[in-house]
């Protein structure tokens, strides 16, 4: 670690969340004649890369200045008057909960980069390509950093736009249908959730996200708590997404292109799981009680039901597409995350948040080697990846092959590795969860959920048996195997899910302060 000023902190957070979107306003503008080069769609890419890379420097800069004795305590914070009428500011910070989210936002943003520089997605100009991933990352970035409700909610809206024209624009069969749905579901949640945060708002006489968690919801009546949770929670769970509220999503990750698949489930997601953590929990802790039951049904609805989607979608004969698969496993581990909130104890929440990161990274490389697979067969449907018609990865592309068994592995949770140390700590809360929740129905919960991670290892097994295992046919031809770029952009998901799996204490020694002070009323 090294020691950083408040002053360069505050810049630094300032710089991460304001920068790409500055970055998206040079890409439209004409390159100057010496950046421009033989291509001026390289140009562009290569700027991409350069304004990801500055800001994920900044990140790790940012993460390396960060107070780890003190992970309960914003830091980094700004705090300027806005709109003086609605008491409305512009108030950054960061804690141990949004630092890793910050972090992992900006590293996958720019490994889409530097994938896309190498491997430009099929459409029109990369021009609007790049501003608008930069416009994601901006909006994404600001959901972790802000402390104002309505700041919060404008950053939280600010991604719909640019991923519906990733998907509609640079999305592959269906994207229309796809980029629709998802718009629509997630623009109607929004609706409903935005009259959750005014009502908290008005009645509590503040926005600020600090203040009302410190309060703990002691200016709240229970009957103004449930209505909030009911409506802001509503907004939440159709962005994580919890079951049934989950449809959108196979679509727009079957018709996204990769980076738009890698951005969707690696960061998108868990906003979702964020406003559960960082707003309803700590503003409304009894309204949150009163709901948390039927939380944690849904999830546990949504992990049964996602992983017997996948294994019916591994079926030989159904002609099941295996990004369609990856996303309905998403469900399933998401379900392991609202689980963990649910419980309302410390040990769920943390495991949540660590659930969080590593379905990021594992789901973020399932996404990338998927999106391999297919520039390198053309298809992404299971049987005809399957080894009698002659995909055999381990025989004919040995390193993809391997790299898409270990994510396979890692998604299920196999120990050692990121995947396994969120769902089991999901699992201890619901053996424990908090007073004044029932714990005969969480144990219920607990053994379904338990059993839901049987049938994610019996899906998961199944695609790397039919993708990578068996002989290929001699009259195919050789498959090119992981590419350098390919290494560089994938490399860093997998040493981060084995670090993670190994030492849990790196993240979850940043989580569990902040998630301690959470829980009792606010953060210092």
């Amino acid at each position: 670690m090294i020691d950083i000023s408040e002053s360069v902190m505050q810049i630094l957070l300032a710089l991460i969340v304001v920068g790409p979107l500055l970055g998206a306003v040079a890409a439209l503008l004409p390159a100057p004649p010496g950046l421009k080069g033989k291509s001026p769609e390289q140009a562009v890419l290569r700027h991409g890369v350069t304004v990801t890379g500055a800001v994920l420097i900044a990140a790790i800069v940012l993460a390396l200045g960060f107070d780890q004795d003190h992970p309960s305590r914003m830091q980094a914070t700004t705090d300027i008057s806005w709109i003086p009428a609605l008491d409305v500011r512009i108030h950054l910070g960061i804690d141990g909960i949004s630092l890793p989210l910050v972090v992992l936002t900006a590293l996958l943003t720019f490994l889409c980069a530097l994938y896309s520089y190498f491997n430009p997605p099929a459409g029109p100009s990369p021009k609007a390509f790049v501003a608008l991933l930069l416009v994601l990352e901006s909006g994404t970035l600001a959901t972790f950093a802000v402390l104002d409700l309505l700041l919060f909610f404008l950053a939280f809206e600010t991604v719909l736009v640019p991923m519906y024209f990733l998907i509609a624009r640079w999305g592959g069969e269906g994207r229309n249908r796809a980029a629709w749905k998802f718009i629509l579901f997630t623009l109607l949640g929004s609706v409903v959730m935005l009259l959750g945060l005014l009502l908290i708002g008005i009645k509590a006489g503040t926005f600020d996200m600090v203040a009302l968690a410190t309060d703990n919801g002691r200016s709240l009546t229970t009957s103004v708590q449930v209505v909030a949770v009911l409506a802001i929670g509503l907004g939440l769970a159709v962005k994580t997404p919890m079951w049934p509220l989950h449809s959108w999503l196979p679509d727009a990750h079957t018709a996204a292109p990769t980076v738009g698949s890698v951005m969707l489930a690696g960061v998108l997601l868990k906003m979702g799981t964020y406003g559960f953590v960082r707003i309803l929990l700590p503003v409304a802790p009894d309204g949150f009680r009163t709901f948390a039951p039927y939380l944690a049904a849904f999830a546990v609805v949504g992990i049964v039901y996602g992983s017997l989607a996948c294994l019916n979608l591994a079926k030989r004969g159904v002609r099941g597409d295996l990004k369609r698969l990856i996303a309905y496993s998403s469900v399933g581990h998401m379900g392991f995350v609202l689980l963990g909130i649910a419980t309302m104890t410390p040990t769920g929440v943390n495991g949540a948040l660590f659930a969080n990161i590593a379905h990021g990274l594992i789901t973020g490389l399932l996404f990338f080697l998927v999106g391999g697979l297919k520039d390198r067969t053309g298809s992404t449907d299971l049987d005809t990846l399957s080894a009698d018609t002659g995909a055999a990865l381990y025989g004919r592309a040995p390193r993809l092959g391997g790299l898409l068994a270990f994510a396979a592995v890692a998604s299920l949770g196999l120990p050692g590795l990121a995947g396994f140390w969120g769902e089991m700590l999901a699992l201890f809360g619901a053996f424990e969860p908090a007073a004044g929740l029932s714990r005969p129905a969480f144990l219920t919960f607990m053994a379904i959920a338990a059993f839901g991670t049987l049938l994610t290892a019996a899906y998961m097994l199944a695609v790397v048996r039919r993708v990578c295992m068996g002989a290929a046919p001699r009259d195919l031809p050789e498959l090119a195997d992981v590419r350098t770029y390919e290494f560089a952009a994938w490399t860093p998901l997998v040493a981060l899910t084995v670090v993670a799996g190994l030492w849990p204490r790196a993240l979850l020694g940043l989580t569990d302060p902040a998630v301690q002070q959470l829980l009792a009323g606010g953060t210092r």
